[in-house]
């Protein structure tokens, strides 16, 4: 006997209950002296914003250096975590408090309605033009760009539709 397959579930909607914390999007502390911010929007096929999506932070100090218990609950210091959670507001808008990394981009990891996984993408700094990876990209290269502006950098993402950002695939997956 066979049976039909059993429908995929989607990783959302999330709710605050569980997954907030005090300082979830502060990599490190607002007033460390070298504190910048990377900012932006969640955005749908139709260019729309996503109210409720979830956005991960993991990146590598400044020194280059892999915090080997990322996401420490601990705010009361300066001490750098190397990962933040940050969920969207009703306009779509994220925002994480962090540092320089030594490496030319941040790991972005994206959670919202309507996905059946999460979706991996980086957003790289404007000088990243070295990058073996994204100079593979051609065109398409324009969607890991963040836009260097006053307090640190903006980086839109796109889930679909034109200048959808570019994902990637984990080696897990």
């Amino acid at each position: 006997m066979s049976l039909p397959a059993t429908p995929g579930q989607t990783v959302g909607p999330f709710f605050a209950f569980g997954l907030e914390y005090d300082g979830d999007s502060a990599l490190v502390r607002p007033d460390h002296p070298d504190a910048i911010t990377l900012h932006g929007r969640v955005l749908d096929g139709a260019g729309e914003p996503v109210p409720d999506a979830l956005v991960e932070l993991w990146q590598a100090g400044p020194d280059g250096r892999v915090v080997q218990q990322p996401g420490s609950l601990r705010r009361d210091t300066a001490t750098f975590t190397g990962w933040g959670r940050c969920g969207t507001d009703a306009s779509g808008r994220y925002a994480f408090t962090t540092l320089a990394p030594a490496a030319p981009f941040f790991a972005l990891t994206v959670f919202a309605r309507g996905l059946l996984d999460r979706l991996l993408t980086r957003a790289y700094l404007p000088d990243a033009a070295d990058d073996a990876f994204l100079a593979s990209l051609g065109d398409r290269r324009s969607t890991l760009l963040a836009a260097p502006d006053a307090g640190g950098f903006v980086f839109d993402i796109r889930l679909q539709g034109d200048d959808e950002t570019v994902f990637l695939v984990h080696p897990r997956d």
